[in-house]
């Protein structure tokens, strides 16, 4: 296989070529376009490890720089193909060994895998990880859609294959933005829905259709807290719990409903007793297979997950199980100005906390994608702090033992966004940072033939577990 590039400096110029974009009309049209331009500038110059005085930390010897190569060109593109697919780079072409020993398991029909993304607007759309999950699940196994919001945290939230619903003007939302200050209960989406008044509600279903038509089982995390809120929860229209979230502490509260097979919609009303609190719903299938949470929030920075409370973060990580988390982020920051230093120290502890969390599974970093500087002569420039945040990136997931996937080299390299948007059909959005729905599902053909480079099947050779 031939490399895109042979340094880090050439792999500016010669990637491959783009699809790591969302609809930008349907923003326009719901009014919500934060994506990866959004946001004023962190200026927090607090220290992210604080040094006790008197004590100096231990001194060990400097690691050896990493010299980065590139990823490796895996398919040829066919003629008038945009994108090319390209490898995983990682530390030693192990970064994915657990994510494919958990595929062998949904395979085998023994188990299943399940896959977590984290990242900004082209996360939150579902289109990439839409097409991922669907590919998987035909291949490998429907195991249910995974965590939703129960009631719209913004009014373009959606995902693929499962249907929802909620009452307009009666739930509040709340997440991480750049003038968020003080760490709160946002839960493993990064965001939640809650109110104080009563009948609001909230409304998920299985879809009809290949994929996404069953569940067997819907799994609800809320925030238990002091003078809390109660809730009726209905299962196909027939009232079945009502849940108190009143408890001692602040702590996450669980309620998990086991139905038969088949297709459900649980909804969700208020009573109006208090603040209740809802982080997502777990739709899945007891039975093997594969199950992709997308946990996309428009506007977002990987360092955003630093303000998520610590505690509940790990337990709702742990309790999804996770063969393999993706975070994908860094098109919002190539527009910050935080010195790149304290941007890779944060993007560590992010990463770390994952890996300390969950470290049997696998771990992937996906860079920022092309996003051109726009000149007053209508032509284009490169943004040259969006390479800065790659190489940043690609030293974290080698010093991790994570895979990172590199979005500008996958597109064609910088000033492809240009090339993209220009196409006949467009794979990107005329804002040059969005992609549209045939951009994006050509990013997630792209980044699933990454993620199964070197796969084997359990019929074809042993599991080497």
């Amino acid at each position: 296989m031939r490399r895109v590039a042979q340094s880090p400096l050439a792999i500016v110029f010669l990637g491959a070529v783009a699809a790591f974009a969302w609809n930008a009309g349907y923003d326009a049209a719901t009014g919500d376009g934060q994506a990866a331009a959004d946001g004023p500038t962190d200026q927090d110059d607090q220290r992210l490890t604080p040094i006790v005085e008197g004590v100096r930390p231990p001194t060990r010897e400097p690691e050896p720089p990493i010299v980065r190569e590139g990823p490796r060109v895996l398919r040829e593109p066919a003629e008038d193909e945009l994108g090319f697919d390209i490898s995983i780079e990682d530390r030693d072409g192990h970064s994915m060994d657990a994510l494919h020993r958990a595929l062998r398991r949904a395979e085998r029909g023994e188990g299943q895998a399940r896959l977590m993304f984290y990242g900004a607007s082209h996360v939150a759309s579902d289109l990439f990880t839409g097409y991922i999950r669907r590919e998987l699940q035909r291949r490998f196994g429907d195991a249910g859609h995974g965590i939703i919001l129960p009631a719209h945290p913004w009014p373009s939230y959606r995902h693929r294959d499962i249907d929802m619903d909620s009452s307009r003007r009666r739930w509040d939302s709340e997440r991480v933005r750049a003038s968020t200050r003080e760490v709160d209960h946002y839960g493993v989406a990064g965001t939640y829905v809650e109110t104080d008044r009563a009948g609001a509600w909230g409304r998920v279903s299985t879809e009809d259709g290949e994929l996404g038509a069953n569940a067997s089982l819907f799994d609800l995390y809320y925030l238990e807290q002091p003078e809390g809120g109660s809730f009726d929860v209905f299962l196909d229209g027939r009232p079945v719990q009502r849940v108190s979230t009143a408890g001692e502490g602040t702590q996450g509260g669980y309620a998990t409903f086991r139905v038969p097979d088949g297709a459900h919609q649980m909804e969700l009303r208020t009573i109006g007793d208090g603040m209740v609190r809802l982080f997502g719903v777990a739709v899945e299938r007891e039975t093997p297979g594969v199950i992709v949470d997308t946990l996309g929030i428009n506007g977002a920075r990987a360092r955003y997950h630093l303000k998520w409370d610590d505690t509940l973060y790990r337990e709702h990580l742990r309790r999804r199980q996770p063969d393999l988390v993706v975070v994908a982020y860094g098109t919002n920051e190539s527009g910050d100005e935080v010195p790149i230093e304290r941007y890779e120290a944060r993007v560590r502890q992010v990463m770390a906390r994952i890996r300390e969390t969950v470290p049997d599974a696998s771990c992937l970093l996906v860079g920022p994608s092309d996003r051109p500087v726009r000149l007053d002569d209508g032509t284009f420039e490169d943004r040259p702090r969006t390479h800065e945040l790659i190489a940043s990136q690609h030293r974290v997931a080698v010093e991790l033992g994570c895979g990172f996937f590199d979005l500008v080299s996958f597109s064609g390299g910088p000033l492809s966004m240009v090339e993209w948007a220009a196409a006949d059909p467009s794979y990107g959005s005329g804002d040059h940072v969005h992609y549209t729905r045939r951009g994006y599902e050509r990013l997630g053909e792209s980044l699933l033939a990454a993620l199964l480079e070197g796969y084997t099947s359990p019929t074809t050779a042993p599991d080497p577990e």
